[in-house]
């Protein structure tokens, strides 16, 4: 394995519980966009680096739309890491993703209206090519890496990202099912956005626990529900994230960690200090000193 950077890991602390995984730290990063949900958590399994963040903050203090998403991203990228393995409950939209199936989805709609998913709101104008917005390379592996752990899990699919914190009334259920949505969660979409803006490769291990309010005759979706049928999945997915982490490579073969090449519009000689500060190393390669 040639990987040299950290793996980034979030989601909830079940991560802890990897077979083999050293916790080595906790550390307190601090971002241009304020605090992130918690303190890192860096281990180390079988001479690979990884980097773990609780996305809700340990003890689940925030829920969805309270996350800032964009310190959370920007931290990685601070402490190295350069690919992002993302797990997190999701709702099934379609009769033959099960309660307790895992899907990796290749597309995104997102349909949050509440909150930031961009680094560049100001100068420079940078507009990412997001036309398929998580990692292929390691969508494979994580997709690999499941059939090995005997998972019932699917390669593909379309995630629709709500802001939340509420559930899908059953009108709004229905609606996107009729959109052709696979499942249903909160944090997907702007999570893969921001990753892509800071050129990190992104997948998301989406571990399915309930059948929204859409199924006749299924338990609507609770608190409860979720809870349950994550522990129910819980040792499944950390052998799959324990395969996935040894299996990481540098050289990916894909686009991902040079997302800002073409998409930098204007002279950047007059992008002001102030705005090359702020956003620091994520355009720090695309930017050289002023000519003056």
């Amino acid at each position: 394995m040639d990987n040299q950077s950290p793996i980034g890991i979030t989601g909830g602390t079940g991560v802890y519980e990897i077979p083999e995984l050293e916790i080595l730290e906790s550390v307190a990063v601090d971002t241009p966009f304020g605090e992130p949900s918690d303190e890192y958590i860096r281990g180390n399994l079988k001479g690979v680096d990884i980097v773990f963040l609780p996305r809700h903050g340990r003890g689940h203090l925030y829920s969805a739309p309270g996350v800032n998403y964009r310190a959370n991203i920007y931290g990685f990228k601070k402490l190295g890491v350069d690919s992002l393995l993302a797990t997190g409950a999701v709702g099934s939209m379609r009769e033959e993703h099960h309660p307790t199936d895992i899907v990796i989805p290749d597309q995104f709609f997102d349909n949050t209206g509440r909150r930031v998913s961009t680094f560049f709101t100001g100068s420079p104008a940078i507009h990412v090519d997001l036309a398929d917005p998580t990692c292929p390379a390691l969508r494979e592996i994580i997709y690999r890496s499941g059939l090995r752990a005997g998972a019932s899990i699917k390669n593909g699919g379309t995630y629709i990202c709500i802001d939340g914190p509420a559930f899908s009334t059953r009108a709004e259920s229905e609606i996107y099912r009729s959109w052709g949505m696979d499942i249903i969660g909160m944090s997907g979409a702007t999570e893969a956005k921001l990753c892509r803006e800071a050129e990190m490769c992104y997948v998301s291990l989406a571990l399915v626990t309930d059948y929204d309010v859409w199924k006749e005759g299924a338990e609507d979706v609770t608190v409860d529900v979720i809870v349950a049928n994550l522990l129910k999945n819980a040792q499944t997915a950390r052998a799959i994230l324990k395969e996935a982490i040894l299996n990481v490579p540098g050289n990916r073969g894909c686009s991902c960690r040079n997302a800002l090449d073409n998409a930098i519009v204007g002279d950047i000689n007059m992008v002001s200090d102030e705005s090359r500060a702020r956003l620091g190393i994520l355009v720090d390669r695309h930017m050289p000193p002023k000519v003056l």
